[in-house]
Protein backbone atom coordinates (compact mmCIF):
# COMPACT_ATOMS: atom_id res chain seq x y z
CA UNK A 1 0.00 0.00 0.00
CA UNK A 2 1.17 3.21 -1.07
CA UNK A 3 2.17 5.13 2.43
CA UNK A 4 0.23 8.22 1.16
CA UNK A 5 -2.95 5.94 2.02
CA UNK A 6 -1.45 5.73 5.53
CA UNK A 7 -3.30 8.07 7.96
CA UNK A 8 -1.27 10.16 10.38
CA UNK A 9 -3.74 8.50 13.41
CA UNK A 10 -3.74 4.78 13.86
CA UNK A 11 -6.05 2.60 13.85
CA UNK A 12 -8.11 1.44 17.26
CA UNK A 13 -8.69 -1.79 17.86
CA UNK A 14 -10.82 -2.37 20.62
CA UNK A 15 -9.91 -5.57 22.00
CA UNK A 16 -6.69 -7.54 22.52
CA UNK A 17 -8.39 -11.28 21.97
CA UNK A 18 -7.63 -13.23 18.92
CA UNK A 19 -9.64 -11.39 16.26
CA UNK A 20 -8.13 -8.05 17.69
CA UNK A 21 -4.82 -9.10 17.65
CA UNK A 22 -5.00 -10.67 13.97
CA UNK A 23 -6.45 -7.33 12.77
CA UNK A 24 -3.83 -5.80 14.40
CA UNK A 25 -1.18 -7.58 12.79
CA UNK A 26 -2.92 -7.41 9.30
CA UNK A 27 -2.88 -3.71 9.76
CA UNK A 28 0.42 -2.94 10.92
CA UNK A 29 2.03 -5.28 8.11
CA UNK A 30 0.47 -2.98 5.37
CA UNK A 31 2.01 0.20 7.19
CA UNK A 32 -0.13 1.39 9.50
CA UNK A 33 0.35 2.29 13.34
CA UNK A 34 -2.33 0.80 15.04
CA UNK A 35 -2.95 0.99 18.85
CA UNK A 36 -4.85 -1.98 20.53
CA UNK A 37 -6.80 -1.41 23.54
CA UNK A 38 -7.52 -4.16 25.86
CA UNK A 39 -10.33 -3.79 28.97
CA UNK A 40 -8.41 -5.93 30.89
CA UNK A 41 -5.09 -5.79 33.12
CA UNK A 42 -3.05 -8.10 30.78
CA UNK A 43 -3.70 -9.63 27.27
CA UNK A 44 -4.41 -13.11 27.95
CA UNK A 45 -7.51 -15.21 26.96
CA UNK A 46 -9.32 -17.34 29.11
CA UNK A 47 -10.73 -20.80 27.80
CA UNK A 48 -9.61 -23.75 27.09
CA UNK A 49 -8.93 -25.99 23.42
CA UNK A 50 -10.04 -24.30 20.79
CA UNK A 51 -10.45 -26.91 16.83
CA UNK A 52 -8.66 -25.49 13.97
CA UNK A 53 -10.25 -26.07 11.08
CA UNK A 54 -8.31 -26.20 7.37
CA UNK A 55 -9.88 -23.16 6.42
CA UNK A 56 -8.04 -21.47 9.62
CA UNK A 57 -4.96 -23.22 8.87
CA UNK A 58 -5.65 -21.33 4.94
CA UNK A 59 -5.08 -18.50 7.30
CA UNK A 60 -2.31 -18.85 9.15
CA UNK A 61 -0.31 -19.79 5.89
CA UNK A 62 -1.79 -16.33 4.72
CA UNK A 63 -0.36 -14.63 7.88
CA UNK A 64 3.16 -16.30 7.79
CA UNK A 65 2.38 -18.25 11.12
CA UNK A 66 2.14 -21.82 10.56
CA UNK A 67 5.41 -22.79 12.11
CA UNK A 68 4.52 -21.38 15.45
CA UNK A 69 1.14 -22.76 14.87
CA UNK A 70 2.06 -26.10 14.74
CA UNK A 71 4.50 -25.92 17.15
CA UNK A 72 2.14 -25.87 19.32
CA UNK A 73 -0.95 -27.55 17.86
CA UNK A 74 -2.15 -31.22 18.12
CA UNK A 75 -3.25 -32.67 15.07
CA UNK A 76 -6.04 -35.72 16.26
CA UNK A 77 -5.77 -38.95 14.28
CA UNK A 78 -9.60 -38.56 13.97
CA UNK A 79 -12.67 -37.25 15.47
CA UNK A 80 -15.89 -39.18 16.15
CA UNK A 81 -19.40 -39.25 17.89
CA UNK A 82 -20.48 -42.00 20.25
CA UNK A 83 -23.68 -41.79 22.08
CA UNK A 84 -23.58 -40.55 25.44
CA UNK A 85 -25.64 -42.81 27.09
CA UNK A 86 -24.85 -46.23 24.97
CA UNK A 87 -21.56 -45.79 23.41
CA UNK A 88 -22.48 -46.74 20.40
CA UNK A 89 -20.72 -45.51 17.59
CA UNK A 90 -22.40 -42.73 15.39
CA UNK A 91 -19.57 -41.32 13.31
CA UNK A 92 -15.68 -41.35 12.98
CA UNK A 93 -14.09 -39.48 10.03
CA UNK A 94 -10.25 -39.96 9.66
CA UNK A 95 -8.09 -37.06 10.42
CA UNK A 96 -4.11 -36.07 9.56
CA UNK A 97 -3.23 -36.91 6.15
CA UNK A 98 -6.84 -37.33 4.74
CA UNK A 99 -7.89 -34.30 5.87
CA UNK A 100 -4.93 -32.53 4.67
CA UNK A 101 -5.27 -33.96 1.05
CA UNK A 102 -9.62 -33.04 1.02
CA UNK A 103 -8.46 -29.46 1.67
CA UNK A 104 -5.07 -28.59 -0.28
CA UNK A 105 -2.68 -29.57 2.02
CA UNK A 106 -4.35 -27.69 5.00
CA UNK A 107 -4.54 -29.70 8.44
CA UNK A 108 -7.62 -30.19 11.05
CA UNK A 109 -5.77 -29.41 14.62
CA UNK A 110 -6.19 -28.32 18.22
CA UNK A 111 -5.04 -26.10 20.04
CA UNK A 112 -4.92 -24.30 23.99
CA UNK A 113 -6.50 -21.36 23.45
CA UNK A 114 -3.51 -19.34 25.73
CA UNK A 115 -1.03 -20.77 23.00
CA UNK A 116 -2.57 -19.43 20.06
CA UNK A 117 -3.59 -16.27 21.83
CA UNK A 118 0.49 -15.99 22.06
CA UNK A 119 1.44 -16.70 18.73
CA UNK A 120 -0.32 -13.89 17.49
CA UNK A 121 0.46 -11.69 20.48
CA UNK A 122 4.14 -12.64 19.70
CA UNK A 123 3.50 -11.68 16.46
CA UNK A 124 2.07 -8.33 17.47
CA UNK A 125 4.65 -7.50 19.63
CA UNK A 126 7.32 -7.74 16.74
CA UNK A 127 5.92 -4.88 14.80
CA UNK A 128 6.92 -2.17 15.31
CA UNK A 129 3.89 -0.24 14.82
CA UNK A 130 1.10 -1.85 16.90
CA UNK A 131 0.74 -0.27 20.52
CA UNK A 132 -0.83 -2.20 23.28
CA UNK A 133 -2.79 -1.03 25.75
CA UNK A 134 -4.41 -2.74 28.83
CA UNK A 135 -7.10 -1.41 31.54
CA UNK A 136 -8.63 0.67 28.22
CA UNK A 137 -12.35 -0.18 28.22
CA UNK A 138 -13.66 1.75 25.09
CA UNK A 139 -17.01 3.05 26.40
CA UNK A 140 -18.23 5.13 23.36
CA UNK A 141 -17.13 6.64 20.08
CA UNK A 142 -17.71 9.93 17.72
CA UNK A 143 -16.12 10.11 14.49
CA UNK A 144 -16.21 13.09 11.11
CA UNK A 145 -14.70 13.09 7.87
CA UNK A 146 -11.37 12.20 8.90
CA UNK A 147 -11.12 10.52 12.07
CA UNK A 148 -13.00 9.05 15.30
CA UNK A 149 -12.44 9.67 18.42
CA UNK A 150 -12.93 7.03 21.32
CA UNK A 151 -13.78 8.10 24.80
CA UNK A 152 -12.25 5.06 27.33
CA UNK A 153 -13.93 3.99 30.78
CA UNK A 154 -11.83 6.37 32.56
CA UNK A 155 -12.29 9.31 30.54
CA UNK A 156 -9.70 9.76 28.46
CA UNK A 157 -10.17 10.15 24.99
CA UNK A 158 -8.09 8.77 21.64
CA UNK A 159 -7.90 10.04 18.03
CA UNK A 160 -7.77 7.10 14.88
CA UNK A 161 -8.38 6.81 11.53
CA UNK A 162 -10.64 4.17 12.17
CA UNK A 163 -12.40 2.45 15.28
CA UNK A 164 -12.21 -1.76 14.73
CA UNK A 165 -14.44 -3.12 17.51
CA UNK A 166 -13.19 -6.40 18.30
CA UNK A 167 -14.75 -6.16 21.69
CA UNK A 168 -16.90 -9.60 22.25
CA UNK A 169 -20.03 -10.31 22.66
CA UNK A 170 -20.87 -7.40 24.87
CA UNK A 171 -19.59 -5.01 22.54
CA UNK A 172 -20.12 -1.13 23.67
CA UNK A 173 -19.25 -0.19 19.75
CA UNK A 174 -22.37 -2.97 18.65
CA UNK A 175 -24.73 -1.24 20.30
CA UNK A 176 -24.20 2.44 18.71
CA UNK A 177 -24.02 0.52 15.37
CA UNK A 178 -26.24 -2.68 15.46
CA UNK A 179 -28.62 -1.33 18.57
CA UNK A 180 -29.55 -4.80 19.01
CA UNK A 181 -29.16 -5.02 23.36
CA UNK A 182 -28.03 -8.29 24.71
CA UNK A 183 -27.24 -11.03 23.41
CA UNK A 184 -29.85 -14.29 22.60
CA UNK A 185 -29.30 -16.80 25.51
CA UNK A 186 -29.37 -20.54 24.41
CA UNK A 187 -30.40 -22.29 27.62
CA UNK A 188 -27.13 -24.54 26.76
CA UNK A 189 -24.36 -24.21 29.73
CA UNK A 190 -20.89 -25.24 29.06
CA UNK A 191 -17.92 -26.56 31.32
CA UNK A 192 -14.64 -26.49 30.14
CA UNK A 193 -11.72 -28.69 32.44
CA UNK A 194 -8.02 -29.39 31.20
CA UNK A 195 -6.11 -32.20 32.91
CA UNK A 196 -2.58 -32.61 32.43
CA UNK A 197 -1.85 -36.17 30.72
CA UNK A 198 -0.68 -38.19 33.43
CA UNK A 199 -3.58 -37.30 35.49
CA UNK A 200 -5.87 -39.32 32.79
CA UNK A 201 -6.06 -43.06 33.49
CA UNK A 202 -5.06 -44.67 30.25
CA UNK A 203 -8.33 -46.20 29.61
CA UNK A 204 -9.75 -43.00 29.87
CA UNK A 205 -6.86 -41.01 27.50
CA UNK A 206 -8.23 -40.79 23.54
CA UNK A 207 -6.23 -39.32 20.93
CA UNK A 208 -8.98 -38.65 18.66
CA UNK A 209 -11.70 -35.57 19.12
CA UNK A 210 -14.38 -37.65 20.83
CA UNK A 211 -17.76 -35.97 21.24
CA UNK A 212 -20.65 -37.91 22.93
CA UNK A 213 -23.59 -36.89 22.30
CA UNK A 214 -26.88 -37.61 23.89
CA UNK A 215 -30.86 -35.68 24.97
CA UNK A 216 -29.65 -32.46 26.03
CA UNK A 217 -26.09 -32.73 26.68
CA UNK A 218 -22.99 -33.65 25.27
CA UNK A 219 -19.30 -34.50 26.06
CA UNK A 220 -16.24 -33.31 24.02
CA UNK A 221 -12.24 -34.44 24.94
CA UNK A 222 -9.32 -34.14 23.01
CA UNK A 223 -5.82 -33.74 23.46
CA UNK A 224 -4.03 -30.37 23.92
CA UNK A 225 -0.37 -28.87 23.26
CA UNK A 226 1.22 -31.71 21.73
CA UNK A 227 -0.94 -34.15 23.54
CA UNK A 228 0.26 -32.97 26.51
CA UNK A 229 -3.02 -32.17 28.25
CA UNK A 230 -6.30 -33.46 28.11
CA UNK A 231 -9.43 -30.79 27.04
CA UNK A 232 -12.99 -31.91 28.46
CA UNK A 233 -16.30 -29.95 27.16
CA UNK A 234 -19.66 -30.94 28.80
CA UNK A 235 -22.32 -29.20 27.74
CA UNK A 236 -25.99 -29.70 28.69
CA UNK A 237 -29.34 -27.28 28.47
CA UNK A 238 -29.46 -25.45 32.17
CA UNK A 239 -31.75 -22.75 33.07
CA UNK A 240 -29.02 -21.31 35.29
CA UNK A 241 -27.66 -17.54 34.23
CA UNK A 242 -24.47 -15.94 35.10
CA UNK A 243 -22.55 -13.92 32.73
CA UNK A 244 -19.20 -14.21 31.87
CA UNK A 245 -16.21 -16.85 31.18
CA UNK A 246 -14.76 -17.11 34.10
CA UNK A 247 -17.22 -18.75 37.40
CA UNK A 248 -16.84 -21.69 38.70
CA UNK A 249 -19.50 -24.21 38.19
CA UNK A 250 -21.91 -26.49 40.11
CA UNK A 251 -20.16 -30.11 40.45
CA UNK A 252 -23.23 -31.31 41.54
CA UNK A 253 -25.65 -30.40 38.77
CA UNK A 254 -22.87 -31.28 36.07
CA UNK A 255 -23.22 -34.88 37.60
CA UNK A 256 -27.15 -34.85 37.64
CA UNK A 257 -27.12 -34.07 33.96
CA UNK A 258 -25.22 -36.95 33.00
CA UNK A 259 -26.25 -39.38 35.15
CA UNK A 260 -27.47 -41.80 32.91
CA UNK A 261 -24.39 -41.61 30.99
CA UNK A 262 -22.10 -44.04 29.71
CA UNK A 263 -19.17 -45.43 32.27
CA UNK A 264 -16.41 -43.92 30.36
CA UNK A 265 -18.08 -40.03 30.40
CA UNK A 266 -19.20 -41.07 34.38
CA UNK A 267 -15.25 -41.32 34.90
CA UNK A 268 -14.24 -38.46 33.07
CA UNK A 269 -16.63 -36.17 34.63
CA UNK A 270 -15.26 -37.48 38.03
CA UNK A 271 -11.52 -36.91 37.22
CA UNK A 272 -12.29 -32.83 37.49
CA UNK A 273 -11.77 -31.46 40.48
CA UNK A 274 -12.92 -27.57 39.52
CA UNK A 275 -14.70 -26.37 36.32
CA UNK A 276 -15.02 -23.02 34.73
CA UNK A 277 -18.49 -22.68 33.65
CA UNK A 278 -20.23 -19.82 30.80
CA UNK A 279 -23.47 -19.28 29.51
CA UNK A 280 -23.83 -19.83 25.99
CA UNK A 281 -25.02 -17.10 23.66
CA UNK A 282 -25.33 -15.56 20.18
CA UNK A 283 -26.75 -13.14 18.14
CA UNK A 284 -29.27 -12.86 15.17
CA UNK A 285 -27.18 -12.40 12.22
CA UNK A 286 -27.16 -9.03 10.99
CA UNK A 287 -26.04 -7.66 7.22
CA UNK A 288 -24.70 -4.56 8.24
CA UNK A 289 -22.04 -3.79 11.30
CA UNK A 290 -20.23 -0.81 9.87
CA UNK A 291 -20.74 2.60 10.48
CA UNK A 292 -18.16 5.46 8.51
CA UNK A 293 -14.68 4.79 9.89
CA UNK A 294 -15.74 1.89 12.53
CA UNK A 295 -16.70 -1.75 11.60
CA UNK A 296 -16.98 -4.76 13.98
CA UNK A 297 -14.97 -7.75 13.77
CA UNK A 298 -15.51 -11.38 15.27
CA UNK A 299 -17.50 -12.03 18.23
CA UNK A 300 -18.69 -8.00 18.15
CA UNK A 301 -20.10 -8.64 14.42
CA UNK A 302 -21.11 -12.61 14.47
CA UNK A 303 -21.35 -13.90 17.74
CA UNK A 304 -21.98 -17.88 17.14
CA UNK A 305 -22.30 -21.02 19.39
CA UNK A 306 -19.46 -23.04 19.75
CA UNK A 307 -20.78 -26.68 18.36
CA UNK A 308 -18.80 -25.85 14.59
CA UNK A 309 -15.60 -24.70 16.77
CA UNK A 310 -15.38 -21.61 14.21
CA UNK A 311 -15.47 -18.24 16.17
CA UNK A 312 -11.79 -17.62 16.60
CA UNK A 313 -11.37 -19.09 13.31
CA UNK A 314 -13.97 -16.42 11.81
CA UNK A 315 -12.51 -13.97 13.38
CA UNK A 316 -8.86 -14.77 11.73
CA UNK A 317 -11.09 -14.75 8.84
CA UNK A 318 -12.22 -11.33 9.49
CA UNK A 319 -9.08 -9.75 9.85
CA UNK A 320 -7.29 -11.22 6.50
CA UNK A 321 -10.94 -10.27 4.86
CA UNK A 322 -10.65 -6.56 6.21
CA UNK A 323 -7.00 -6.03 5.55
CA UNK A 324 -7.80 -6.98 1.45
CA UNK A 325 -10.78 -4.56 1.82
CA UNK A 326 -8.71 -1.70 2.73
CA UNK A 327 -6.02 -2.86 0.48
CA UNK A 328 -8.27 -2.65 -2.41
CA UNK A 329 -10.23 0.76 -1.00
CA UNK A 330 -6.56 2.22 -1.34
CA UNK A 331 -6.80 2.75 2.56
CA UNK A 332 -10.69 4.87 2.04
CA UNK A 333 -11.96 3.21 5.69
CA UNK A 334 -15.41 3.71 5.12
CA UNK A 335 -15.46 1.99 1.53
CA UNK A 336 -13.04 -0.63 3.11
CA UNK A 337 -15.32 -1.47 5.81
CA UNK A 338 -18.14 -1.58 3.66
CA UNK A 339 -16.83 -4.25 0.81
CA UNK A 340 -15.27 -6.60 3.77
CA UNK A 341 -18.57 -6.72 5.61
CA UNK A 342 -19.92 -7.28 2.19
CA UNK A 343 -17.80 -10.23 1.68
CA UNK A 344 -18.05 -11.68 5.24
CA UNK A 345 -22.10 -11.47 6.23
CA UNK A 346 -23.65 -14.54 4.68
CA UNK A 347 -20.68 -16.75 4.82
CA UNK A 348 -20.50 -16.21 8.67
CA UNK A 349 -24.56 -16.10 9.08
CA UNK A 350 -24.19 -19.33 7.67
CA UNK A 351 -21.96 -20.66 10.03
CA UNK A 352 -24.00 -18.94 13.18
CA UNK A 353 -26.94 -20.46 12.15
CA UNK A 354 -25.74 -23.67 10.96
CA UNK A 355 -24.13 -23.97 14.60
CA UNK A 356 -27.47 -23.47 15.42
CA UNK A 357 -28.48 -26.52 14.41
CA UNK A 358 -25.39 -28.63 15.42
CA UNK A 359 -26.55 -27.90 18.86
CA UNK A 360 -29.78 -29.23 17.84
CA UNK A 361 -28.27 -32.36 16.44
CA UNK A 362 -25.59 -33.23 19.43
CA UNK A 363 -28.60 -33.55 21.64
CA UNK A 364 -31.21 -34.81 19.76
CA UNK A 365 -33.38 -37.71 21.38
CA UNK A 366 -36.24 -39.55 20.33
CA UNK A 367 -36.90 -39.73 16.27
CA UNK A 368 -34.34 -36.60 16.03
CA UNK A 369 -32.00 -39.15 17.54
CA UNK A 370 -32.17 -41.93 15.66
CA UNK A 371 -32.37 -39.83 11.91
CA UNK A 372 -29.23 -38.10 13.30
CA UNK A 373 -27.62 -41.43 13.58
CA UNK A 374 -28.85 -42.83 10.51
CA UNK A 375 -27.65 -39.64 8.39
CA UNK A 376 -24.12 -39.85 10.08
CA UNK A 377 -23.57 -43.55 9.74
CA UNK A 378 -24.93 -43.20 5.96
CA UNK A 379 -21.25 -41.26 5.56
CA UNK A 380 -23.47 -39.38 2.81
CA UNK A 381 -21.98 -35.51 2.36
CA UNK A 382 -25.37 -34.11 4.16
CA UNK A 383 -23.89 -34.56 7.20
CA UNK A 384 -21.14 -34.99 9.65
CA UNK A 385 -17.38 -33.24 8.38
CA UNK A 386 -17.58 -34.22 4.79
CA UNK A 387 -21.57 -31.96 4.63
CA UNK A 388 -19.42 -28.84 6.27
CA UNK A 389 -17.04 -28.84 3.11
CA UNK A 390 -18.40 -25.30 2.01
CA UNK A 391 -16.84 -24.10 5.77
CA UNK A 392 -13.58 -26.00 5.64
CA UNK A 393 -12.63 -25.39 2.25
CA UNK A 394 -12.63 -21.61 3.22
CA UNK A 395 -11.69 -18.50 1.45
CA UNK A 396 -9.06 -17.13 -0.79
CA UNK A 397 -7.56 -14.03 0.03
CA UNK A 398 -5.75 -13.26 -2.89
CA UNK A 399 -9.25 -14.01 -5.26
CA UNK A 400 -11.44 -12.09 -2.63
CA UNK A 401 -11.31 -8.48 -4.57
CA UNK A 402 -10.28 -9.79 -8.08
CA UNK A 403 -11.31 -8.47 -11.22
CA UNK A 404 -13.88 -10.18 -13.14
CA UNK A 405 -12.74 -10.56 -16.81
Amino acid sequence: MPMSSVSSHPVLVAGGGIGGLAAALVLARMGHGVTVLEQAPELGEIGAGIQLGPNIFKMFAYLGLTDKINAQAYFPPAMGMRDVCTGEQIVRVQMGDAARAAYGGFAYGVIYRKDLHDVLLDACRAEAGISLRTHAKVDSFTQDAGSVTVKLHDGQTLQGAALIGADGLWSNIRQTIVGDGKPRVSGHIAYRAVLKKQDVPPELWNDEVQLWGGEKTHLVTYPLRRGELFNLVAVFHSNKYDEGWDTFGDANELTERFKNAHPTVKALLGKINAWKMWVLCDREPVKNWSQGRVTLLGDAAHPMLQYLAQGAGQAIEDAVVLGKALEHSKGDFASAFLQYQDKRYLRTARVQLTARMYGDIYHASGAARELRNSMFQSGSESAGFAGLKWMYDGIDPNTLFASKA
